[in-house]
């Protein structure tokens, strides 16, 4: 018996269909693909060793920049950790104020897919729609940080600035009227047969093999294991509000679809909570001085693990007695997540390939670091 060659192609790293600088090595027999290859590193900055050359308080425009579209819970999972080793209480207003940001950011990172979603299976309007509705939020970002989207808005000790009257109005008027949208935007879709046709049944990842992967996230929900860190392990005060787990056990496409969209609808419940709860008092711990100039000695060693919109981002720091950090690793939820396309893409069809990736939420800031 002769085996017929397999035809070797190149999605990436630019190409229309991929995202970020992702690179897939495929090879196909016929339209049907046999061997997936991601290749990574496109992007590679070298944050966290440039990282280990700052001062505890610098590295922030560094993690700013990893998932790019999440950057307020990547300051979140990074200073969870530094103020850990530096034994740096952050006021309660303070952790309030971080939450309705992150949970704000997690709405924002899961449009930006939502409307790249689209995008990748010929949606074009969704895009729109997705992208006005962020850019709501982007504003809101504007009012509070200075900045669109790299915001700098966290510092070791809680926020450089007070959130304002003016901007709690505008957060106010934004989450009475997502869920409307959101209910319009998620019609689109759901009612579409071409959707469900590239969704349903496309790219089923097992609870097994999630968990072998180390897959987190929407992903793993998707997959019918109920685990969030905010929930698992909670930190700043998820632990004083309400929410669900969206969780399908269908762990296809169309899952991993309904669980972030479901997700976007928890935030905003948590951010609800947040407004009525947020108590008065300082936004940042005087110890630490003034945000821009904070120079503490961290001991030790500690890691972290927050939720972020990919899974669960973990960041480990070694501290050696002096002004900036010994090592700065990270475990990124998006790598891991991408190691189980190779599976999932298995004896699929070229379209579904580009399906099943598009599903994961790749940002490549994240992983290639």
């Amino acid at each position: 018996m002769v085996m017929a060659e397999w035809t070797e192609v190149n999605f990436g790293p630019q190409h229309p269909s991929m995202h970020g600088v992702l690179r897939l090595r495929v090879k196909l027999d016929g339209e049907i693909v046999k061997e997936v290859e991601p290749i990574i590193g496109y992007l590679h900055r070298n944050a966290e060793k440039i990282g280990e050359l700052q001062f505890y308080c610098d590295n922030m425009i560094y993690f700013d920049r990893m998932d790019y579209v999440a950057a307020m819970n990547m300051e979140v999972g990074y200073l969870e950790a530094a103020e850990k080793l530096l034994d740096i209480e952050v006021p309660e207003r303070a952790q309030w104020i971080r939450v309705m940001m992150a949970e704000l950011n997690r709405i924002a990172s899961h449009l930006v897919w939502l409307g790249a979603f689209g995008l990748d299976l010929g949606m074009l309007t969704p895009f729109f729609y997705c992208f006005k509705e962020r850019e709501k939020i982007l504003k809101i970002f504007t009012e509070v940080s200075g900045s669109r989207q790299q915001l700098n808005y966290m510092s070791i000790g809680g926020v450089y600035q007070d959130v304002t009257d003016e901007a709690l109005d505008h957060i106010k008027t934004f989450i009475r009227e997502f869920p409307k949208e959101l209910n319009k935007i998620e019609s689109l879709f759901v009612k579409n047969d071409v959707f469900i046709s590239r969704t349903k049944g496309i790219g089923i990842l097992s609870k097994e093999m999630a968990i072998d992967y180390g897959v987190t996230g929407p992903m793993l929900r998707a997959s019918g294991v109920e685990y969030d860190v905010r929930k698992a392990q909670p930190y700043l005060v998820y632990d004083k509000v309400n929410f669900d787990i969206p969780v399908s056990f269908k762990g296809d496409n169309l899952a991993r679809f309904l669980v972030r969209v479901e997700e976007m609808r928890q935030s905003v419940k948590i951010v609800e909570q947040t407004i009525q709860k947020l108590p008065a008092g300082p936004y940042f711990n005087q110890k630490a001085k003034k945000p821009l100039m904070i120079r503490l000695r961290g001991q030790g060693e500690v890691y972290a693990r927050t939720e972020s919109p990919k899974g669960e981002f973990g960041v480990y720091l070694i501290g050696d007695g002096s002004l900036r950090p010994y090592r700065v690793r990270v475990r990124s939820p998006t790598f891991k997540n991408l190691s189980v396309l190779p599976a999932l893409a298995k004896d699929q069809m070229i379209a579904d390939l580009i399906s099943i990736g598009g599903s994961i939420d790749l940002v490549f800031g994240e992983v290639d670091r």
